[in-house]
Parts: C-alpha cells; structure tokens; sequence
C-alpha cells in the first residue's frame, strides 16, 4: 500500500487534454490538488468542469511555458492556492510534423521551445518550492520517439524529446540535496485527441505493431506518473519509465507474428 497523497499539491501544464489531462485526472483522483496550465482558456475552463468531483480540488490557469515569468506565475499561483506545491509535471508539448529538408529555423525553435525549454523553464520556476516540501517531485513526458526510436516528419520532435533526458540525468544530480527527485515517463502510442486527428488507418497500423495489441490510454501514462510521485518511488531519480504495451520490442513484424 502505497502513502496517501492527498492534499498534495500539483502543477500539471499542458493539462488540459490528452496525456496531460490525463494525468491531472489520475492524481486527482488520488486526492492531490493539482493546477492544470494551457495555452487555451476554453479548454481549461472544461477541464476544471469535468474533474470539480474529483477528491482532489482542480483549478486552471492560462500560462505558456516557453514564458519563464508565465511558469513563475504558475508556481506562485499553486503555492498561494494551495500552500505548497509537491509535484510538477512537466507534460506540455507539440508535435508538428515535418519532413528534414522542409523544416524552417521557426519550426525546430517552435518544437525546441515548447517541448525542451517549456521542461527546463517550469522546473526551474518550482525549485524553491519544491525544496520547501521536503518531498519535491518532478516527472517529464518524454516519448519513446527520440531517445528509442524514429519515425519520419519527426526528427524535431524526437530530439526535443531526447533533450529532456539529457537535461533530466543532470537535473537529478543537483537536485538530489533538496530532496527532489526528477524522473520520466517515456509513452507509446496513446490515445488522445492527436493521435486521433492522425486517422483510422495509422492508428490501427500502430495497434497491430503492439504486442500488448492495443494502443495505451492517459491513464496508463497517469498511473506511472503517480507511482513516481509517491513517498515509496523517493529513491529513485534521474531514471526512465517507458510505457508502450511492448512497441519497441520487437525486431520486426514478423518477430510479432510469431509471439
């Protein structure tokens, strides 16, 4: 049995939908206090709605994390609301695809700011507060995509997702004095309303290349980022969490055909 987390307190940005929401929703759950940032106030607003019965209290704020003041205000915001903060989830990120010779200096620093500096920016920001719980946790969405594997229109994607660990494993070292851990969740194939948009027809492509043979839910990504807020995952830091149904296992399809 793991130690109640309730009345903790939380930052979770791109919280508003997908894997983010997701993961706001299973904390929430678990009675921990968690503010949701977004880039869009509608959407806040409904996610606020639709989690009002969770045992823990959730509450929106605009904020863009390739902003430090944004990600500062955030944590004053969280702090003021709830006392404290305990748990950052560093979540936002964007996926835009493109093919190498069509990327534009805008696009990599689109992708770079969001998905790496959005990461840096937003722990950065919670340090002190983090130190002041005694118990400080952090946890970044990464993906497999990058630090794994590739997949083409994404090559700026997969390196702002291998720049969070590279920032992560020096991360654990200078905070591991204050009694803050950091670690990341690598997910699969997830469903959410991105990958939706991609189609029918890739995302049963990705289902049949899973052993598992289904694609994961935002709570499978929920689940792991709560263990790694626990008192009990409090010795473990700087370290990785992939979360795929067994994706990137196999050699071939053919090695899955014949599992």
């Amino acid at each position: 049995m793991f130690t109640s987390l309730q009345g903790r307190s939380a930052i979770v940005t791109g919280g508003s939908k997908g894997i983010g929401r997701g993961i706001a929703t299973t904390l929430a759950t678990a009675g921990v206090n968690v503010l949701v940032t977004a880039r869009s106030q509608t959407e806040l607003d409904a996610t606020v709605s639709d989690l009002s019965g969770q045992p823990g209290r959730v509450s929106g704020l605009r904020a863009d994390v390739t902003n430090p003041e944004d990600c500062r205000r955030a944590v004053e915001t969280v702090v003021e609301q709830n006392g404290g903060l305990d748990i950052v989830c560093a979540n936002a990120g964007i996926f835009p695809s493109g093919k190498l010779e069509e990327l534009t200096p805008e696009d990599i620093d689109q992708v770079l700011a969001v998905n790496f500096k959005g990461t840096v920016f937003i722990v950065q920001a919670a340090l002190s507060a983090l130190a002041a719980s005694g118990h400080g946790r952090v946890i970044v969405t990464s993906s497999i995509t990058g630090p794994i594997t590739g997949y083409p229109g994404w090559s700026h994607y997969g390196a702002s997702k291998a720049a969070q660990l590279g920032f992560l494993r020096t991360a654990a070292m200078e905070l591991a004095a204050k009694q803050i851990t950091i670690n990341a969740v690598l997910p699969g194939n997830i469903i959410t309303e991105g990958l939706i948009e991609m189609g029918q027809e890739y995302m049963d492509q990705m289902a049949a290349a899973i052993p598992a043979g289904r694609l994961g839910s935002v709570a499978d990504i929920g689940h792991a980022a709560l263990f790694f807020a626990t008192d009990e995952a409090g010795y473990i830091t700087g370290q990785t969490l992939v979360v795929d149904g067994g994706q990137i296992l196999p050699e071939s399809n053919q090695a899955l055909a014949e599992a």
